[in-house]
């Protein structure tokens, strides 16, 4: 049984071979359409989402599939211990998706389930992001030998880039001026780092300087600058502030990219005018469109490859 928690733990074989099936089935859907016939998928969101609440649930339809979708709290998950819980859900399913608020809980999850459990998204990882910007970075290029500059807070997104792209022959730059710590994953930046395809991008860096970087790369590759879950928490309005105040001289707008022939990538949701302007919004919907719908046939790839 193989779980999909995180990307580090697994070697890039099994994530070119998920990207492969991936592709395969967006290919040639009808292909796929009973392949997981028969089988039944529990979905247990704690955070809130539209991408991967949306992308799991049709996927496992058009795979042939059925699946049942609850609220943390809506379920006894929010009041028993969790290694009791999942131990009964695995009972009737044969596959967990899960989009927790922390890591060690997704963790516990996986070490009691009788069935494969998939990250859906936690405040270290989100490998399902992840593989679907490498699948949408394979459809524009041919290849996955790119240059990509994240620009943003270090957080879960980046960690599942940081531990997926360099092992697969692109290279990622990294200009965090924010480290979001819950996210902090030395083991991640270590396995990055010796693959020799990823930079640590001074955030000192000079505004000509970032605009000469941006011109050689492929990819920039925009986030939120605040968690969703506390985008309109007014508990959180100080550090958002703080966060603002930091990031804004990073905004990916119009100057910035002036003179680059870079695709813009954002893995939604987006908030114009802060991380990001709706000019350079508009000028690349195509391509986030397409990064956002390839979150179901990239997991398309990851509930076949997990279940068959």
């Amino acid at each position: 049984m193989i779980h999909l928690l995180n990307l580090k733990d697994h070697d890039s074989s099994f994530i070119t071979q998920i990207l492969d099936k991936a592709s395969e089935i967006k290919r040639d859907p009808s292909k796929y359409s009973d392949i997981l016939k028969s089988k039944r998928m529990y979905m247990l969101f704690q955070k809130t989402s539209t991408r991967t609440a949306l992308s799991f649930g049709l996927g496992m339809v058009e795979l042939g599939g059925v699946y049942f979708y609850q609220n943390w709290c809506d379920s006894n998950f929010a009041i028993g211990e969790i290694q009791d819980e999942v131990r009964y859900v695995g009972r009737n399913v044969d596959v967990i998706v899960a989009r927790l608020k922390y890591n060690d809980d997704i963790n516990t999850m996986a070490k009691y389930s009788t069935v494969p459990v998939i990250n859906g998204c936690c405040n270290k990882y989100h490998p399902c992001q992840a593989l679907a910007d490498l699948l949408t970075v394979k459809e524009l290029f041919g290849t996955l030998k790119i240059k990509m500059l994240y620009i943003g807070v270090r957080n879960n997104v980046l960690n599942s880039l940081m531990e997926s792209l360099p092992r697969v022959g692109g290279h990622l730059y990294s200009l965090t001026p924010i480290i979001n710590e819950p996210s902090r994953d030395q083991a991640v930046l270590d396995l990055a780092t010796a693959t020799g395809n990823y930079t640590d991008v001074d955030s000192s860096i000079s505004k000509e300087e970032l605009k000469k970087l941006i011109k050689t790369v492929d990819v920039v590759y925009v986030d939120s600058w605040v968690d969703m879950e506390f985008f309109n928490d007014k508990s959180f309005e100080t550090l958002k502030n703080e966060r603002i105040s930091r990031m804004m001289p990073f905004q990916i707008n119009s100057d910035i990219l002036d003179g680059s022939k870079a695709v813009v990538m954002h893995d939604m949701p987006i908030h114009p005018s802060y991380e990001i302007t709706r000019d350079v919004v508009e000028r690349n919907i195509d391509v986030i469109l397409q990064q956002a719908e390839n979150r179901r046939h990239a997991q398309n790839g990851i509930l076949v490859t997990l279940l068959k």
